[in-house]
């Protein structure tokens, strides 16, 4: 992905039926043909302040994409900011351990937040092709809060879904991530490393998501499929 600047964008919070309407659609089963696999986008803050906890990180996101071979019927695109201008983004990969490796060989640089370039670019790219979910792990925000939900509300509007997973505690963060989960009807959830294993089990849930729709969550039987599931209606 090459680097872009934010667009502006004129989003509004979604209404209930709004969400009701969003819903619906996306919990229609969805044929896994090779014309109409699903597409998820992960997405990862690659700044310096990751280092301590990324190890964990990636082996935690090995786990959603072993979970992703064990569902099929999705291809996945790793997109991952560093630096003061770089934000990257990978070939749309179906064979989950390539994407491992790939993550794996990322290295954490010091540098500042770019989340309105990949919301950006999830917007770029389901325009092309529908892309089913955006996920992001991050543990800052260091932009406007206003422009990001304003480019929430655009994602939300082209239905796609952003899945806001923030490490630590600040406030600022906090209510950035769970306004981007709001306008895009996706979910907001914390992690640590007390936690680490619970967010893995939601990435795979977010994998059963992206590949199946709500309907898929409210047929499992998984209690953190369930969980998700919660969470998403949570952030209405």
């Amino acid at each position: 992905m090459t680097d872009q600047q934010p667009a502006t964008s004129t989003g509004t919070a979604p209404t209930t039926s709004d969400l009701d309407a969003f819903l619906a659609e996306i919990g229609k089963p969805k044929p896994h043909t090779p014309q109409s696999r699903s597409r998820l986008i992960f997405a990862l803050d690659a700044t310096a302040s990751r280092q301590p906890t990324w190890d964990t990180a990636c082996n935690l996101q090995a786990e959603m994409f072993r979970e992703v071979a064990t569902i099929g019927g999705l291809n996945m695109q790793l997109v991952y900011y560093r630096g003061l201008n770089e934000c990257r983004a990978s070939r749309w990969i179906s064979n989950p351990s390539q994407l491992a490796k790939t993550m794996s060989q990322i290295m954490c640089e010091a540098g500042h937040t770019q989340i309105a370039k990949v919301l950006t670019h999830a917007k770029k790219e389901t325009t092309l092709l529908q892309v089913s979910a955006l996920v992001f792990v991050g543990d800052a925000m260091e932009e406007n809060p206003d422009s990001l939900a304003h480019q929430a509300g655009e994602l939300g509007r082209l239905r796609v879904p952003a899945f806001m997973f923030q490490e630590g505690h600040d406030p600022n963060v906090e209510s950035a991530f769970r306004t981007i989960a709001q306008y895009t009807h996706g979910a907001y959830a914390r992690f640590n490393q007390e936690s680490a294993k619970q967010l893995g089990e939601l990435l795979k849930a977010v994998a059963v998501f992206a590949a199946g729709g709500i309907a898929a969550l409210e047929a499992s039987k998984n209690t953190n499929d369930k969980l998700l599931l919660g969470l998403m209606k949570s952030s209405r």
